[in-house]
């Protein structure tokens, strides 16, 4: 033991040798968390004496626990077996197989998973005679889940409004069908074993005497439920020995809550804090980058992070004129690395808030040739929500596209089910027509159809009624006002629009979405359709090919890369708007930059955009974050607020500096802007709209974007040459 000892520096050294009692170790990022857990169980095996099956270590995925049983067996062999180690849930499960007799449902219970959950949910909400989308089951699953996560039961769900009754009513029925299935889900399994563990004081010392010491990996990730079983299974022996960090807890949205290591503090007031600082991975310069960011956050333990490697190149900053320019500029950064450096594509990562933000990446390699891999999500055009909306589309253009018709036919749901499906289809069959001409027969009025089709036949019209309506709208009005149109006729927005991080995210897509649609605003429906065909081909590119690395932020936990870029360092963006009315919220966007800093080995960049352009049109100009504001000038090489110029890649390392791309130099120079064409207040009339006042008008690349309210319509952004605005 004391050879293992020796290979690890003192802070890690102190950690693994700690004696016994209740010990919190903060772990910096990079500095050996992983190493010191592994060590510190072989250290109680090897050197203490302690049996293998009186430890317990939990972890956070399968893969880790897979790791960690790997290098423990490494370092100590067979000494290691009977060691419990797990998930949360894998331990929960053995647990409660185990005390099966103590649950409502028996040993042979099925653990539903998030499918099984929505199904389940549905069919509740249906057997009510309620509407899916005042009810929506993914929302109410997001509430029960949270409510769970902190140990509140139906019966104790607090009620402050309607909304809170609605919920409460679906927790007890839902809990009441999972048992009636022999069911439970996820968050019930630390529930169970939490409520066995504080209700049994038999069962809570059976545990408690048999784990003499529970060692847990990412404590900061913890949520509430997670925390009271771990207390409560230390009760006995009091050697707890949590690693974590504060500064890296970013999933509050799935419940994590990074104030179990202030509630464990003072729960165990006798524990010895251990820091380990040393970092293994990233320059000091990026180090010192990340303290910066991370030391505006108030209820942490200060670290002071440091490196026996070089101090490092500054940290890159640039500054595009738009989105657009941002994904080319990082791009071409990566492209002429790897052509004139030889560095490996592997080698890069680029890193995002949202990944709706990856589309106009995703553009950018492809113009450029390049291959790309995608972490944590779909390619932005294989993303359900956008194909869904291009399936609407293609069917629009092309109503005997039975494979978009079989998509949305009933999407959202709206009580066309399969067997009416191929009902239609023997009709179509019958008729030597396809299933979009039977439909668009139906809308017309066809007393034989309807009648063949009996009872379906409303529901049938009605959908035929809307497909009709929208190629009428399409041979009379530009592709943005079609896809404005399917939206909102569907109800897509509150489809998928709930209050759960996911359904946010979708919505985001689908308006990212809306921004390529504006591209096709003069060639047309057949041009954008061509266009996204040819999309499709690219998205089947292989994910395990030596190639860039674009993922959000979230995704980027646990790895590292010697070239990092952070896109997107711009207000409302990171951090992001969902944040802005939240301290907490605010504090764990900062968390998130931080992570992202500290994934970075060798070269750090950071992007912004002075402008981004809307899903309607119209550039927005963008405020810097304030974020990049916590950064020493000493430490950049940019500023926040300069205008994008030359960009050196390092010259110093061998990295030879170049110019201003020649796709910037070939952009006009930003000159004073000319009077508009359209004032405020000013009337006008679209062929579309009708009459109108214009409320703003403004110059972006060239052309005027006026904001227009129409009676009836709203307010809309527009184009000027585009709209060809009537002057009344």
């Amino acid at each position: 033991m004391n050879d293992l000892l020796d290979l690890l520096n003192p802070q890690q050294q102190q950690a693994v040798a700690a004696p016994a009692g209740p010990t919190l170790v903060l772990a910096g990022p990079g500095s050996g968390k992983t190493r010191v857990l592994t060590y510190r169980i072989a250290y109680l095996i090897g050197a203490l004496n302690v049996p293998a099956y009186r430890i317990l270590a939990v972890t956070f995925t399968n893969k880790a626990a897979r790791q960690m049983d790997e290098r423990v067996q490494k370092l100590i062999g067979e000494q290691a077996n009977g060691l419990w180690l797990g998930t949360f849930h894998a331990i929960c499960g053995r647990i409660l197989r185990r005390e099966a007799d103590l649950l409502p449902v028996n040993q042979n219970f099925v653990i539903f998973d998030a499918d099984d959950q929505l199904a389940l949910m549905k069919e509740i909400v249906r057997e009510s005679n309620l509407d899916e989308k005042l009810y929506r089951p993914a929302s109410l699953l997001d509430a029960i889940s949270r409510a769970k996560n902190d140990l509140i039961g139906p019966d104790t769900y607090p009620v402050k409004n309607f909304r809170d009754e609605q919920v409460q009513r679906f927790f007890i029925l839902y809990q009441q069908r999972l048992v009636k299935n022999n069911a439970m889900d996820f968050d019930d399994m630390l529930v169970y074993t939490n409520r066995i563990l504080q209700d049994y004081p038999v069962v809570r010392d059976t545990y408690g005497h048999k784990f003499e010491h529970i060692l847990v990996d990412e404590f900061q990730d913890t949520n509430l439920a997670q925390y009271a079983i771990l207390r409560l299974l230390a009760q006995k022996h009091r050697n707890l020995y949590v690693v974590g960090d504060e500064d890296q807890s970013i999933y509050r949205w799935r419940g994590a809550d990074y104030r179990n290591i202030l509630r464990f503090q003072q729960d165990f007031k006798d524990a010895k804090t251990l820091l380990l600082e040393q970092n293994y991975r990233s320059t000091q310069t990026i180090l010192n980058g990340a303290m910066a960011v991370i030391d505006h956050n108030r209820n942490r333990t200060a670290k002071k992070l440091f490196t026996d490697a070089k101090k490092g190149e500054k940290i890159n900053l640039l500054i595009a004129q738009d989105d657009r320019e941002e994904a080319e500029m990082v791009v071409s950064a990566i492209e002429q690395a790897i052509t004139h450096q030889k560095i490996s594509p592997g080698a890069f990562a680029i890193m995002y808030r949202t990944n709706a933000q990856s589309r106009l990446l995703e553009e950018a390699f492809r113009r450029a040739g390049l291959n790309y891999r995608l972490v944590g999500a779909q390619r932005f055009y294989g993303r359900r929500e956008v194909k869904d909306i291009i399936a609407y589309m293609r069917l629009v253009y092309n109503p005997l596209d039975e494979i978009s018709m079989r998509r949305v036919i009933n999407l959202p749901p709206r009580g066309i089910g399969d067997k009416t499906i191929e009902k239609v289809a023997e009709l179509a069959a019958q008729e030597n027509l396809s299933v979009g001409e039977i439909l668009l027969g139906l809308a017309k009025g066809n007393p034989a159809w309807q009648e063949a089709l009996g009872r379906e036949a409303t529901r049938l019209i009605s959908f035929g009624r809307m497909l009709q309506g929208w190629r009428e709208c399409a041979e009379k009005n530009r592709i943005t006002v079609l896809f404005d149109r399917i939206l909102e006729d569907i109800g897509y927005q509150a489809h998928i629009q709930d209050q759960s991080e996911e359904g946010l995210d979708r919505w985001e897509n689908v308006l990212e979405l809306r921004t390529v649609v504006l591209e096709y605003e003069e060639q047309g429906l057949q041009a954008f359709l061509e266009s996204m065909a040819l999309v499709a081909d690219q998205d089947t590119l292989p994910d395990d090919v030596d190639a860039p690395t674009m993922l959000t932020l979230h995704a980027a936990k646990g790895l590292e890369f010697d070239q990092v870029f952070i896109t997107g360092l711009d207000e409302m963006l990171l951090p992001h708007s969902r944040s802005r009315d939240d301290e907490e919220d605010l504090a764990e966007e900062r968390r998130l930059l931080y992570v992202g800093i500290t994934r970075a080995r060798k070269r750090l960049t950071l992007t912004r955009a002075r402008r981004r352009r809307s899903p309607y049109g119209s550039y927005e100009e963008t405020i810097p974050s304030r974020f990049l504001d916590d950064l020493p000038s000493e430490l950049l090489q940019g500023s926040p607020r300069d205008l994008p110029g030359r960009f050196s890649y390092g010259r110093e390392n061998g990295y030879s500096r170049w110019e201003t791309p020649s796709w910037m130099r070939s952009a006009p120079p930003l000159k004073e802007e000319p009077v508009t064409r359209y004032k405020t207040g000013m009337q006008v009339k679209h062929a579309t709209y009708g009459r109108g006042v214009v409320k703003t008008s403004k110059l972006e690349h060239g052309d005027e974007t006026v904001e227009v309210y129409f009676e009836g319509f709203g307010l809309k952004a527009l184009v000027a040459s585009l709209a060809k605005l009537e002057i009344l």
